[in-house]
């Protein structure tokens, strides 16, 4: 682990640790989902401020409620502003802002995500720096680390609203049903693996169709097995020839072979590939701590499943460098402002009245882990939300997502690279070799 990554980890392990101390539909109030691209300032001083973001009602309740909350109270405290909304799906989403940012048409404040995502919008002028927010008294509410991911060549073009860790969530009852136990170690995971399946159970929920799913799935047996090889890969201070990068891929096609995830995989999306577990379909789904409002608040789902959803961490390798405290996640995504926004001001002022409201009320109304410093000493909190955040509080390292670190063309290339493999359509010889000669080309 790089100083850098360290700096930043230890840096939320100490608010963490103080935050902890103290634990034991779309559209409404006043969105408007018709996607129009019309914003900007009248005569009469009336404003209208276009947001596009990627949380509906269908597959993000909790979130999508509390957006709509936060827009409420914003147009009641200022009258003359009307935010009309567009609320797109997240690979919908992506695709959206490429289209928008290719004409120049960006919403006046949307949703992007870190590192290497984030780097061609700066550099095609199209996101406008917020350092001016960051120095006033919201610079003070961020834990620390949180903003640096968004920062390119030294100024920040975008705030963070969350913080996750990538957990295998796993159904309790179908563990009880043949005398599971959490597994530690790779060996006791495949052992599971093999009596779910002997036993007729699916034993992986996965919807691959949108790859950064199977994503981590690689990223963890790549740590496991390599420890930091594959952001050294990424970086250039490695290759992805790295043993331990191909070992991983290998790893991944034999989990495919024992038939570990549920069938089709590969054409289902996320959502289609969630619902096999959130249906008991399926005994366990890796993803990130976005999804806890389903198994903690969402009041959409049954009391009766969430009792029943547990996690645990991804297991460890013999004979492998990582270990079982690192984990896949890092911050989430953040709001930007567009650099031609016709509303900019009000833009920045609504994005920094957002950040703070979502930070006071999502831990308590959606259930999610913010970016954001919040005191939960007076707050009753689900036993699963303060078993994560404990964990991310006790992490060794976060490696952020791997087409997030990435340049778009090598996550393109990374993303393409993943489907095949699950699909056996590429050796994991050429898997790291596609990889490497993607990063070779440095865009």
């Amino acid at each position: 682990m790089s100083k850098k990554t360290m700096a930043l980890l230890l840096s939320w392990t100490l608010v963490l640790a103080v935050i902890l101390s103290g634990c034991n539909n779309a559209g409404s109030g006043g969105g408007d989902e018709s996607g129009g691209n019309t914003s900007g300032s009248g005569a009469d001083g009336k404003v209208t401020l276009k947001f596009m973001h990627l949380w509906p009602a269908g597959s993000s309740a909790q979130q999508n409620k509390l957006v709509n909350d936060i827009i409420q109270q914003y147009q009641t405290d200022n009258p003359n502003v009307t935010i009309k909304q567009e609320v797109l799906e997240n690979e919908q989403y992506k695709n959206k802002l490429k289209i928008l940012s290719a004409s120049n048409e960006l919403p006046d404040v949307g949703v992007t995500w870190a590192a290497g995502f984030l780097e061609p919008y700066v550099k095609g002028n199209l996101f406008a720096p917020l350092d001016d927010l960051l120095n006033g008294s919201l610079g003070e509410k961020f834990i620390a680390g949180t903003t640096e991911a968004y920062a390119v060549d030294g100024k920040t073009y975008a705030l963070p609203i969350e913080l996750n860790i990538s957990p295998i969530y796993y159904n309790k009852a179908i563990f009880a049903k043949y005398n599971l136990q959490p597994p530690a170690t790779y060996d006791e995971f495949l052992n599971v693996l093999n009596t779910l399946t002997e036993n007729g159970e699916v034993p992986i929920a996965l919807g691959n169709k949108d790859r950064w799913t199977g994503s981590l799935w690689y990223m963890y047996l790549a740590n496991r097995l390599g420890g930091d090889a594959l952001e050294k890969a990424i970086s250039g201070s490695g290759k992805f020839e790295d043993p331990a990068l191909t070992q991983a891929a290998a790893e991944v096609q034999k989990l495919v072979d024992m038939n570990a995830f549920n069938k089709g995989f590969n054409g289902l999306s996320n959502d289609e590939g969630k619902s096999e577990f959130m249906n008991e379909k399926a005994a366990m789904y890796l993803m990130g701590t976005w999804e806890l409002p389903n198994f903690t608040t969402n009041p959409d789902i049954p009391q009766e499943f969430k009792d029943k959803v547990g996690f645990f961490k991804f297991p460890t390798i013999d004979g492998g460098k990582g270990d079982i405290n690192s984990w896949v996640g890092g911050p989430g995504v953040g709001l930007f402002v567009a650099q031609n926004s016709k509303v900019k001001e009000e833009a920045q002022k609504f994005v920094q009245y957002f950040v703070e409201k979502w930070g006071e009320s999502s831990v308590t109304e959606a259930g999610v882990i913010p970016a954001t410093k919040v005191d939960t000493a007076a707050v009753q909190l689900p036993q699963l939300y303060i078993d994560l955040l404990n964990e991310l509080n006790q992490a060794s390292s976060l490696t952020l997502f791997a087409d997030v670190q990435m340049k778009p063309a090598a996550a393109q290339a990374h993303l393409d690279m993943i489907q095949a493999l699950f699909g056996k359509a590429v050796t994991p010889e050429d898997f790291v070799k596609n990889h490497q000669a993607a990063i070779d080309k440095g865009n």
